[in-house]
């Protein structure tokens, strides 16, 4: 009987410690919180045309007077936006300037064309330089293009551009985009 109270004993032994042993791998868990956090942003893309950009009106020839003259500019703003917004253009000045000759900015018309992807109310606005809206109540979104059309009509090339000395007559347009 004692070899069988052993092996009994051995057994029980095995069978407590076995149990006892798989209770000790039962699973452990861990936890993290994630956070993910959030800003508001608005940008306007470097890669757009107007950063940098310039939009060129050549009146060489008479024929070029007495005619309106457009200029398309793809990609013109490419922005990015969390929030609705608006997009506001002005000049840095008054007039264009070539030396000490000058030309009024309202010679010059710019509009947001509908032919970018950016949604809003688009316009068109005389260039001032006072903040006028482009386009009103943008909706968020990322890389959306806005297409610009500058355009001077046919009654001021011939009523305030003919006759001014030549040169090149310079200024700078700012566009600025106002979050909601």
């Amino acid at each position: 009987m004692n070899r069988q109270t052993v092996i009994a004993a051995l057994f029980l032994g095995t069978a407590f410690f076995g149990v006892h042993h798989v209770q000790a791998q039962s699973v452990e868990q861990a936890t993290t919180t994630v956070n993910i956090v959030l800003a508001d942003v608005l940008s306007i893309d470097e890669g757009s045309v107007a950063s940098g950009g310039a939009v060129d009106f050549s009146y060489s020839n008479p024929g070029d007077y007495s005619s309106a003259k457009n200029v398309t500019v793809p990609n013109s703003l490419v922005i990015i936006s969390s929030k609705n917004f608006d997009v506001k253009v002005k000049s840095d000045g008054a007039n264009f300037v070539s030396g000490a000759n000058l030309i009024p900015v309202d010679v010059l018309k710019i509009e947001a064309a509908p032919s970018g992807n950016l949604s809003g109310t688009l316009k068109e606005v005389t260039l001032s330089a006072i903040d006028q809206v482009l386009v009103s109540n943008a909706s968020l979104g990322s890389m959306q293009s806005l297409n610009i059309n500058y355009s001077i009509s046919a009654e001021k090339a011939s009523q305030i551009l003919l006759g001014k000395p030549k040169g090149t007559y310079i200024q700078k347009v700012t566009y600025t985009a106002t979050a909601l």
